[in-house]
Formats: C-alpha cells, sequence, structure tokens
C-alpha cells in the first residue's frame, strides 16, 4: 500500500481517432458531461488526496495550459513537447516533477465511473513496491461497448500481467489508469518511445501486475464513442458496462 502525492496526466497526444472534433482542441479538452476529460482526470487526482499534477502538452499546447490554469487543483505544472515525446518518453521527461516514489498515471481521454472504492484509492491500497514496477487498471473487454480487438492482457492467479500469444484473445483491455514505480524508467532511452517499451520489460522481469476495475469504464476513440457516452451517461444506460 502507498500514499500517492505525485500523479501525471497524459495530454500530448494528437487524438487522430477522433477527428474533426479535434481539428481544434486536443481530445482531452472534449467535454463530456459538461467538463472536459482533463478535468474529470484532474478532479479524480484531487478526490484521490493527490497533491502534485504534471500535464504534458504538444498538439493546441496553449488550450491545454489554459484548461490547467483553470482547474483548482494545488501545484500543477505543465510540460510543453516542441516534439512529440510519446507516452514512455513523455513520462521519462516528466520524473523530475513526479517526486521520489511510485507515482499515477491517468489518459488524458480516460473516463470511467467509480465502483464501491474509487479506482485511484483502490489501486494505491494493492501497490507493493516490492513486487512492482508497474500497477495497471484493466476492464474485462466483456463490459467494453466498442471495439476492443484482441484485448491487450491476462492476468495470471497472482495478478501478473502478460501480453496474448499469437491467435489468443486477451479478456482484458488497459483502462489508461496506473500506478507506476520510478524504477521502471531504469535506463529509459532518451527521446521519444512507447512506454510499452518498458511495459515488456516489467513484464519479463515479473515486475507488472494489473488490477480489474469494478465500476464502469468508457473506450473513447472516436467521435462516436464520446456521443454513446454521453447519451447512456444522461439516460442512465449503465448496467451493461458491468
Amino acid at each position: 500500500m502507498i500514499t500517492l502525492s505525485h500523479a501525471m496526466v497524459l495530454a500530448a497526444g494528437l487524438g487522430t481517432r477522433m477527428r474533426p472534433l479535434t481539428d481544434d482542441r486536443p481530445k482531452p479538452l472534449l467535454p463530456l458531461e459538461g467538463r472536459s476529460l482533463l478535468h474529470h482526470a484532474l478532479d479524480r487526482l484531487a478526490a484521490a488526496g493527490v497533491a502534485h499534477h504534471v500535464v504534458n502538452a504538444h498538439y493546441f499546447a496553449d488550450q491545454v495550459a489554459e484548461a490547467v490554469a483553470a482547474h483548482d487543483a494545488p501545484d500543477r505544472t505543465v510540460l510543453r513537447e516542441e516534439v512529440l515525446l510519446e507516452t514512455g518518453g513523455g513520462i521519462t521527461n516528466a520524473l523530475p516533477h513526479l517526486g521520489d516514489g511510485p507515482f499515477a498515471v491517468i489518459n488524458g481521454d480516460a473516463f470511467w465511473l467509480d465502483g464501491p472504492t474509487p479506482a485511484l484509492d483502490r489501486l494505491a491500497a494493492a501497490f507493493d513496491p516490492d513486487q512492482m514496477d508497474a500497477l495497471l487498471l484493466l476492464v474485462r473487454t466483456s463490459q467494453v461497448d466498442g471495439e476492443v480487438g484482441r484485448g491487450d492482457f491476462l492476468l495470471d492467479p497472482l495478478g501478473r500481467v502478460r501480453r496474448p500469444k499469437e491467435r489468443e484473445i486477451s479478456p482484458y483491455l488497459f483502462a489508461g489508469v496506473q500506478i507506476l514505480s520510478p524504477e521502471l524508467f531504469r535506463d529509459a532511452p532518451p527521446g521519444p518511445f512507447s512506454l510499452n517499451l518498458l511495459f515488456d520489460r516489467a513484464i519479463e522481469e515479473g515486475r507488472m501486475f494489473g488490477l480489474v476495475h469494478d465500476g464502469a469504464w468508457f473506450h473513447l476513440s472516436t467521435p462516436r464513442d464520446l456521443q454513446r457516452a454521453e447519451t447512456m451517461l444522461r439516460a442512465g444506460m449503465l448496467t451493461a458496462l458491468f
């Protein structure tokens, strides 16, 4: 169990699959239930007691900075990326602002509803720094309203994750919410790279784990996904997501 004090929201991506909605704004600033996805993420982090928030920005970076400044979360830092650093490079670049211990990372387009216990609290309670370099929030593909492909991960009885083998279907998707240890980033390469590079090493070392979400989660990849999520939230049509 850990206490979360630092967190990062990934808000630098181009959001190409969400076009034309992202022609004039970054994807994390798209509204859902009258509030931007970025503000929803910062709301969840503030509610979890996180005191230090980092947000990276590249596409329409000025808009991201303005949105962060408009939120009332404490100690907000915006890191502008002149060159898009991707997920791994973006977090590596932010490490000096993320403290010495494990920290949360939320994708800027992640949106979920908590179960009986908030997801971030569940992750913090389950994170064991002696065993884990990464703990990912996962959702069951059977509960996702949208395209899931072959899924992302499988879990062993102890909660360790692995990727699917050839012709194997994974029952879980990554929900875009996670706790990471600084140790995950040892020997990280400079410049842009995908976080999957470090995930693969953590999987090989048996230090990457998953926790299955017990609430609702929304797959927000295309404009149709966003419209469908808005409709379901307004109508209270969430039984299919559990």
